[in-house]
């Protein structure tokens, strides 16, 4: 018989927390349609007071979704509550994630308050929100930091209060794995009431050890965790999703199962990282690139003689196609909607088929084979011809001894500008040109170039940050040419200001 693990997702809140990762409240039901397709128990969909967008995604994915529970954060504070509350209205299974910081630093540094005090506004809120929901988890924030007996004393008030769920973070990533699974056992054998409520685990991944610590704690006794896709977050980041769930499928012995179908791991991971425009590393584990690829010519040998030899899962496990069709220019619409369909992207809308697959055959054109990022790519950059500001032509003349200088020309909602301009560079001169046409005041903060793939005619992907009017916006662009993918970047960042204004 088998111990049950519940798998509480927070990619939608603590996973789109990082900069520039920000999804609109259409991304987010499409994500968390693929969430309930995988089986996660819980979906936290968002922090409802802290913006209108959040507290609009979780109504609307709480409308979207039928059976997992979802989730609202909140702080220790009535007025979070509240809104939560309204958030959740058309929620089929709702719960109210309330919490304050336990730890001595957050004690004095935070809240400039006593144990006692933090105690009383911690049960305080739980009995508030019991009076909207019955499903109530609260949090200690940086539990990890905290003091075991006191952290006890406020697990066991919390649950006397009716907190059905408990949850310890690692909020600063800063446990070892065995002083983690002490802390839970601690609980588990000092805490009167602690078989009325399921512990939580959280784990941040500053020291690399956020999967590890969460399956100490899942060993102590921990039956939910917390983790995000990819095992993205705040500052590292989270628990991968992926990780924990293949640990499990791999290590039959623990006698611990989710309901994850993790057939599913590895389209949502693309999709994931494709509508937040965050790269999986290539030697991520489970689902980079790398996981089931051999190099080394004794490992190739023996995976020839015998899979086993050197890989512990099966590929198809985690919804990775062995059998990879190949893309080229000679591939049809089919092909290409295979693949996209394998990396998460169905497109059911066959006139927005037509338009990826000319772009894909442009792309075909310069390449000998489009790769899954390229593909990945091609459906994102699909979505840029709604836009008001639209790449016409870039022409760029540089080289050693000659002043780089570039024309370029904007349609902008219909109306084409043409500009030229020098500068030191070629991305130099396009950006200045590109200024001529935008007159806005606008600095360029951050300007990163990363190659998805290997050699001189694969496509570079460029992420910027550029500060307007005393607001920081981020933009993203891929192309073979590195020049018109930092033009595009920019013209993500103007796009998304130009919504606002």
């Amino acid at each position: 018989m088998t111990d049950r693990l519940y798998i509480f997702d927070t990619t939608l809140r603590d996973g789109e927390q990082v900069p520039g990762c920000q999804l609109n409240t259409v991304e987010k039901i499409q994500v968390a349609k693929a969430l309930e397709q995988l089986g996660v128990d819980v979906i936290e969909a968002g922090f409802p007071i802290s913006s209108p967008g959040d507290y609009n995604s979780v109504i609307e994915i709480s409308k979207a979704v039928t059976w997992p529970v979802i989730c609202a954060l909140t702080r220790a504070v009535e007025r979070d509550i509240d809104v939560a509350r309204d958030a959740l209205q058309y929620a089929k299974n709702k719960r109210i994630h309330t919490g304050i910081g336990t730890s001595d630093e957050h004690i004095k540094y935070k809240f400039n308050s006593t144990r006692e005090d933090i105690l009383e506004r911690a049960v305080r809120a739980v009995r508030y929100a019991r009076r909207y929901v019955d499903d109530v988890e609260f949090y200690c924030e940086d539990a990890g930091r905290t003091d075991n007996e006191y952290l006890a004393r406020v697990v066991e008030a919390v649950i006397k209060a009716g907190a059905t769920v408990v949850n310890i973070p690692d909020t600063t990533g800063y446990c070892l794995p065995q002083e983690y699974y002490d802390k839970i056992r601690y609980l588990r054998e000092h805490v009167d009431g602690i078989d009325r409520a399921i512990i939580a685990t959280h784990c941040h991944n500053d020291l690399g050890m956020a999967t590890a610590n969460t399956l100490s704690g899942v060993m102590a006794g921990a039956r939910q965790v917390e983790v995000t896709v990819n095992g993205i977050g705040e500052r590292a980041g989270n628990t991968s999703l992926e990780e924990i769930a293949m640990i499990l499928k791999c290590h039959h012995s623990l006698g611990i199962d989710t309901n994850i179908n993790t057939t599913k791991i590895y389209p949502i991971s693309r999709m994931v990282s494709s509508l937040m425009n965050m790269p999986v590393q290539p030697n991520k584990a489970i689902v980079g690139r790398n996981a089931f690829a051999h190099s080394s010519g004794i490992h190739q040998d023996g995976v020839l003689k015998n899979v086993h030899t050197y890989e512990i899962m099966n590929p198809k496990d985690v919804g990775i196609d062995d059998n990879s069709i190949l893309l080229t220019a000679r591939s049809g619409r089919a092909a290409l909607k295979h693949r996209l369909h394998v990396n998460g992207v169905d497109v059911d809308d066959e006139r927005k088929l037509d338009s990826i697959y000319e772009k894909f055959l442009q792309l075909a054109d310069q390449k000998k084979e489009v790769n899954d990022a390229d593909v990945m790519m091609l459906a994102g950059a699909d979505t840029a011809e709604a836009h008001a500001v639209r790449l016409d032509f870039l022409q760029v003349t540089t080289g050693k001894g000659v002043k780089s200088v570039a024309s370029i020309g904007l349609d902008i909602s219909g109306q084409k500008f043409e500009a030229a301009a020098s500068g030191n560079g070629p991305v130099d001169a396009a950006i200045k040109a590109l200024k001529r046409i935008i007159q806005k005041k606008m600095t360029l903060k951050e300007f990163t170039i990363q190659a998805i793939s290997k050699g001189s005619d694969d496509v570079g992907k460029v992420h910027m940050q550029v500060e307007h009017d005393g607001q920081l916006y981020y933009g993203f662009g891929a192309n073979t040419d590195i020049v018109t993918a930092s033009v595009e970047a920019y013209i993500d960042c103007i796009n998304k200001f130009k919504m606002k204004e």
